[in-house]
């Protein structure tokens, strides 16, 4: 992964560790690494965490642990170019991270790539819990058609149960302010491409520190080491 780099794989990590999971600016990092000993742009940085962002989650995700059959659904929204750009997310009832799925639109179409990426990932929730939204609904229902259509096992499945409630949807609502306190002193983003792996950086940091990940070195590894885990 960091084959031919300039710089030492633990400094990238750290650069890309502390840009993701606290409220430091590009800037930030590049003064606190001079104060090192070493010269690494802010830019460099930023090129960092696009680059290694996906591919960190992509290795997280091999270590996921499994979510519950309770799933709460909601969107929230993220600045791009002065736009506000859909995040969709999903969380089931422990609070775990389930997928989440970024759009630059809000609209059926992305509602349902959302819920079959979510489903492709993992087993059929048993109850999805959404807000008053149709679209959703829609999703919901589009894609558990089509994952019965597509079952050859012939077992009988039982249908989704869809719950609507603006109040019972309150859980994933308090769960957007993980990832909502990160993005905000960004000050928007610059493209949607970097935002999209950033974001993914940022929820990956978010279900680190819930613990859903397994690691057959240490149950309860530090931010720092789980990094360290999912480069070697």
């Amino acid at each position: 992964m960091f084959k031919g780099r300039h710089f030492d794989q633990s400094v990238i990590l750290l650069c890309v560790r502390w840009y993701l999971a606290y409220n430091l600016s590009l800037r930030d990092l590049e003064e606190m690494m001079t104060e090192r000993g070493l010269n690494v742009d802010y830019s460099t940085v930023h090129r960092w965490v696009v680059h290694f962002s996906p591919l960190l989650l992509e290795r997280f995700n091999r270590r996921k642990r499994t979510v519950t059959g309770k799933w709460h659904v909601d969107e929230t929204y993220i600045n791009v170019r002065g736009r506000w750009r859909n995040l969709y997310r999903t969380i089931d009832s422990v609070g775990g991270t389930v997928e989440f799925y970024f759009s630059p639109q809000r609209d059926l179409p992305s509602a349902k790539r959302f819920f079959r990426k979510a489903l492709e990932r993992h087993d059929r929730p048993d109850r999805v819990v959404i807000d008053g939204s149709r679209t959703k609904r829609a999703a919901v229902v589009s894609c558990d058609t089509t994952n019965h259509l597509q079952d050859r096992s012939r077992r009988w499945l039982k249908p989704i149960l869809i719950r609507q409630s603006q109040y019972l949807n309150n859980r994933i609502e308090q769960d957007h302010r993980r990832i909502k306190r990160r993005v905000r002193p960004m000050l928007g983003f610059k493209s949607f491409a970097s935002a999209n792996a950033t974001l993914d950086g940022i929820e990956m940091v978010a279900m680190m520190r819930k613990r859903q990940a397994r690691y057959a070195c240490d149950p309860n590894p530090f931010l720092a080491e789980q990094f360290e885990i999912l480069a070697a």
